[in-house]
């Protein structure tokens, strides 16, 4: 927090991701109440996913070619004007707000890539990277806990325009914080892009590659099982909807603690022993919170399943900002972003399609068994030597070469 830039990119992140999460919950209960529809409902989830998948690698490479900060504060302004245009929305306009989730998360495809691209800028690429990563998460894993339910209160009292005026407020603030950065990642190239060049780098860096691998079918996995979170409370648990409400907190508490202890973690393990002891973790507590007899027990276990997924996350995020490339660092950026949506989206469509075949048990613990499989997996494709991790620059342009009188040029 002493570095000034820092402090700047971390307020920005705290006060948007306030408004936010204040609509994690608002939106899906405005949208069914206008609609009274669960497949419209759903649908709102469905577009979120959808720009970080399309989009993300297009978004990436040609993050490469910009002023990152400048891109941020853009993408804030964009998000602004996408939530503004929930405000008109009505029982014949619904349509507003689907066309807000695809702006203000196309928006969010430029956002997350430039800040994560921007970071070992500002903070370089030694303890204080991971140190900035956790204090983020923390900073996450209480907004996660708190303004979801706040914005359930605000909706029933001040109601949705008092909600959206806060989101919007708070990108406006952001976008202005982010403006005042001084510290600048300008183009890394001059090449046209090419919308698999992050994908290329990730494919072709043997550490980035396993990560990606790995992390994928872990994402799957718990992708299928938030999609049947709901069912296996009231199937399973006998218990009443709002007590999915407990298992979430339980899942921020544990990512609050995880996240806090994640730098302790990352100077005890190596990275490919702290991606699969956490991901080995993390499916022990699903076998335990969807095998648990009631629901206080459950909540407990969702809470061991956030102390291990949040160092998890912290760890691959780390993992990526320093083993990418500096030059397409935003293209590999993206495509891990847009593996995560790919993940959610194949996990939350098959997972409920396997319940009728197989039933809400047996799907439960084969998701759970894949997490495993995923951990078994990210041993054996993650090298285990520290240097597999550093950053090797990707060459844009031919070696400079010697002249004649003895100093060099370039192409």
């Amino acid at each position: 927090m002493r570095n000034r830039d820092f402090r700047r990119l971390w307020l920005s992140g705290a006060v948007s991701g306030l408004g936010s999460w204040l609509l994690v919950v608002a939106i899906p209960v405005y949208v069914f109440t206008l609609t009274g529809s669960t497949v419209a409902t759903g649908l709102t989830l469905a577009l979120e996913a959808l720009p970080a998948l399309l989009l993300g690698p297009w978004a990436g490479v040609l993050l490469d070619r910009w002023d990152l900060a400048r891109a941020m504060w853009i993408a804030d302004l964009a998000s602004a004007a996408a939530v503004g245009l929930i405000l008109f929305a009505d029982r014949k306009h619904v349509w507003l707000i689907y066309a807000a989730i695809l702006l203000e998360n196309t928006a969010t495809t430029v956002f997350r890539p430039a800040s994560r691209a921007l970071l070992p800028a500002v903070v370089g690429t030694g303890d204080e990277l991971a140190a900035a990563n956790a204090l983020n998460a923390v900073t996450g894993s209480v907004l996660r806990l708190a303004a979801p339910p706040l914005g359930a209160l605000l909706l029933a009292g001040p109601g949705i325009t008092f909600v959206l005026a806060v989101d919007i407020i708070s990108y406006l603030l952001s976008a202005a914080t982010i403006a005042t950065v001084r510290t600048r990642r300008h183009a890394t190239t001059a090449e046209p892009p090419h919308a698999l060049e992050g994908l290329r780098a990730a494919v072709e860096h043997r550490a980035l590659r396993g990560v990606l691998v790995g992390q994928t079918v872990f994402l799957t996995a718990n992708a299928g099982l938030t999609a049947l979170l709901v069912p296996f409370t009231v199937d399973r648990l006998h218990a009443p909807g709002y007590v999915v409400g407990y298992l979430i907190s339980g899942l921020g508490a544990g990512y609050l603690v995880g996240a806090a202890l994640s730098t302790y973690a990352a100077r005890r393990l190596s990275t490919r022993e702290l991606l699969t002891v956490t991901q080995l973790a993390s499916a022990a507590a699903y076998f335990a919170l969807f095998n648990a007899p009631n629901a206080p027990l459950a909540v407990g276990a969702a809470t061991l399943i956030g102390f291990p997924g949040s160092i998890l996350l912290i760890t691959a995020g780390t993992t990526i900002q320093r083993a990418a490339p500096p030059e397409v660092l935003a293209s590999v950026g993206a495509i891990f972003f847009a593996a995560d949506s790919l993940a959610l989206l194949a996990g939350g469509l098959s997972a409920p399609a396997a319940t009728v075949v197989l039933g809400l048990p047996v799907t439960l613990n084969l998701l759970s068994a894949a997490a495993v499989l995923a951990a078994l997996l990210t041993f054996v494709v993650v090298p285990a030597h520290p240097a597999a991790f550093t950053r090797t620059p990707r060459r844009t342009e031919r070696e400079p070469r010697q002249s004649r009188s003895g100093g060099t040029r370039s192409r």
